[in-house]
């Protein structure tokens, strides 16, 4: 078996890399965030679109 980074890294390298990741990373965060909530979003309502019994009888009446 071959070890894994997270393996490898114990709690404290692993908050020392979060820590510098937030420093590189931070001004961009928020927008990453963002996109990404909007995008989980579009995919649960792409998941519930056409699960409505009632709205299957509706479209075929038209």
């Amino acid at each position: 078996m071959v070890p894994t980074l997270a393996f490898l890294l114990g709690p404290g390298e692993m908050i020392f890399f979060g820590i510098i990741v937030l420093v590189l990373f931070g001004s961009r965060l928020p927008s990453v965030m963002k996109s990404l909530g909007q995008s989980v979003t579009s995919f649960k309502s792409g998941l519930n679109e056409g699960d409505d019994p009632e709205e299957k009888i509706s479209d075929k009446k038209k």
